[in-house]
């Protein structure tokens, strides 16, 4: 069975932040830009980012762009590669200015500069202090981020295609990315989409777990579809939880609060973060919180009937301050915790938010492989930016406002990676002639299952299941049964049934899709959890409680197609100043 072909020079696979700047690159440089999107692109995750974007403008005090470095290298716990993280670190004051000439309405200081509030383990002087750095509107930063970006966009003449879904990637025999498959959700209808350069862009996988703040669309397209196509995905063990998703229902209270000056505290009214981060308290890096809060609910100092929260005080700010900075999260904290925090404190649990790992690229946006003994071996046409690529800049922890500089600096350097890619090529090199195939059997495979697993229960099951074993803390033991569990998982994902066969609005059979993306994020990220015997950034184990840097400062790197590992060195050099050395991570 053939598909239908449509041809552009370049196709991005996801309408977020990285996409929108990726694909405002190529339009603007005349090239023809397709983005396909999941959602209208202004729905995309990007929007539920809100505290801000970080950037050493130095509006409320002094600050530096090495400091800027020094802060994302010690949040990445070392596991960073200091050339991507200078790259953005740089490139950071820059690409907010161009996002504020693009009309992004940063709320501002009373000189008319952007406004910057502080954020957790953002600091001046290399530690010595917190810093404001992060830039802001409101708590609704995305939101205003990626309404900016769509409307240059559509400016720019960029081709959207709206409540699309990609399935698979297209390579020729010589290994080259010359396309993807999509399906319209609306019809059902696969095409093939022939491009002379691809760029992964669909963001997170936060859905393999059960307690997320991530959106339901967030189900790991695209490190899906490369595993598919052979590409090992890098460092998948390492998982941001959040500290403060609301108890019971996952949603996020950005850090901007504490960066406001919101403060946590344990069933004793005591402010805990004071005994594990003295310098910096409740604006210490995410993971350092999210333990020490699991830590008080743990020794049974949790709040609440079941003493399984901790609460998050904000009404000492006052009710003009939250109004103005914070009416988003007063939002929230009604709608989902039936909590005035002008008044009272909101119930606040650690969630799984944020994945550090993913498609492995460099800081141009080229997806990079091993072959032989060479580590960084680029994938000819194939490019991923933003929360769904590792540069890594991320490492083993991410810090605040990190994430939407990523996907601008990264967005921008992969669309101009792709254009020069592109002005290179001489045409469109051919579809192999098993073009779409490998779509073709599986949606064959949806249509003809019978007296098969259900996708929904099947889902639920795989959430539950990384929950339990891939959570805050680990052990040898939990991750061990995890491997056990996913894979057999795995091998029932293979035999999923949709009782509707039709093709029109067939929800059903978009999850049962996404479910073969989420179960190869799920493998990914326990069979590396298991294999790493030590304590680092967002990958706490009970039984190896210390960094291991002799032994464990690599990156993983997950082989889907025969489950398992190797590893490559974490790049130690800058591009123009000296090594950021290891030291103990504390705040």
């Amino acid at each position: 069975m053939g598909f239908p072909v449509r041809k552009f020079d370049a196709v991005i696979v996801g309408g977020g932040g990285a996409g929108l700047r990726a694909a405002l690159q190529l339009s603007k440089s005349g090239l023809n830009c397709a983005v396909l999107s999941k959602v209208f692109p202004t729905r995309s995750h990007t929007v539920a980012a809100q505290g801000g974007i970080s950037a050493s403008l130095g509006n409320v005090q002094e600050d530096r762009w090495d400091w800027h470095m020094y802060d994302t290298v010690k949040g990445s716990d070392w596991l960073g590669d200091q050339d991507a993280i200078e790259f953005m670190c740089r490139a950071a004051p820059e690409a907010v200015i161009e996002l504020e000439h693009m009309g992004m309405p940063f709320d501002r200081v009373e000189s008319g500069k952007i406004y910057q509030r502080p954020f957790g383990g953002h600091t001046a002087e290399h530690g010595k202090r917190a810093v404001e750095r992060a830039c802001a509107v409101a708590d609704r930063t995305g939101h205003a981020m990626l309404h900016t970006l769509y409307q240059q966009n559509v400016r720019a003449n960029t081709q959207f295609f709206v409540e699309w879904t990609a399935l698979d990637l297209i390579r020729n025999e010589d290994g080259d990315v010359v396309g993807v498959t999509a399906m319209e959700m609306e019809t059902g209808d696969v095409y093939i989409f022939h491009a002379k350069a691809v760029m992964f862009a669909t963001g997170g996988g936060g859905r393999i777990y059960a307690s997320s703040t991530n959106a339901y669309m967030n189900t790991g397209d695209g490190l899906g579809i490369c595993a598919r196509a052979g590409i090992p995905l890098e460092d998948m063990e390492f998982w941001q939880f959040h500290p403060t998703g609301v108890a019971g229902a996952g949603v996020l209270i950005t850090e901007g609060v504490r960066g406001e000056g919101g403060i946590l505290l344990n069933a004793d009214g005591e402010r805990f973060m004071e005994r594990y981060a003295p310098t910096v308290k409740d604006l210490a890096s995410r993971d350092v919180v999210s333990r020490a809060m699991a830590m008080e609910i743990y020794e049974g100092r949790g709040c609440g009937k079941n003493k399984d929260h901790v609460l998050l005080k904000i009404d000492h700010i006052g009710a003009e301050k939250i109004m103005e900075k914070l009416p988003g999260i007063r939002e929230i904290s009604i709608q989902f915790a039936g909590i005035d925090p002008i008044k009272d404190p909101i119930p606040v649990v650690p969630t799984t938010h944020y994945m550090m790992g993913g498609i492995p690229t460099n800081y141009l946006g080229e997806v990079i492989v091993p072959q032989g003994d060479e580590y960084e071996v680029p994938v000819k046409g194939l490019y991923a930016a933003g929360e769904c690529a590792c540069a890594s800049v991320h490492g083993a922890n991410r810090l605040g406002t990190n994430s939407l500089l990523d996907l601008v600096v990264f967005g921008k350097s992969g669309g101009d990676s792709m254009i020069k890619f592109i002005r290179e090529q001489d045409g469109w090199k051919p579809l192999p002639e098993n073009a779409g195939e490998l779509t073709r059997q599986r949606l064959e495979r949806l249509d003809n299952q019978t007296d098969g697993e259900n996708v929904d229960a099947l889902r639920r099951e795989l959430q539950r299941s990384v929950q339990l074993h891939a959570g805050v803390f680990r052990t040898d033991a939990i991750l061990q049964e995890g491997v056990k569990q996913v894979m057999a998982l795995a091998e029932r994902v293979k035999k999923t049934e949709i009782k509707d066969k039709s093709k029109v609005w067939n929800t059903a059979r978009i999850e049962a899709l996404e479910l073969d993306n989420l179960i190869e994020v799920a493998k990914a990220t326990l069979v590396s959890a298991e294999a790493r015997k030590e304590s680092r950034g967002a990958h706490a184990s009970d039984d190896h409680p210390e960094r291991d840097d002799v032994n464990w400062m690599k990156h993983t790197l997950y082989h889907p197609l025969t489950n398992t590992l190797s590893y490559k060195p974490v790049h130690t050099k800058p591009l123009t100043v000296d090594y950021i050395e290891p030291a103990k991570r504390v705040y």
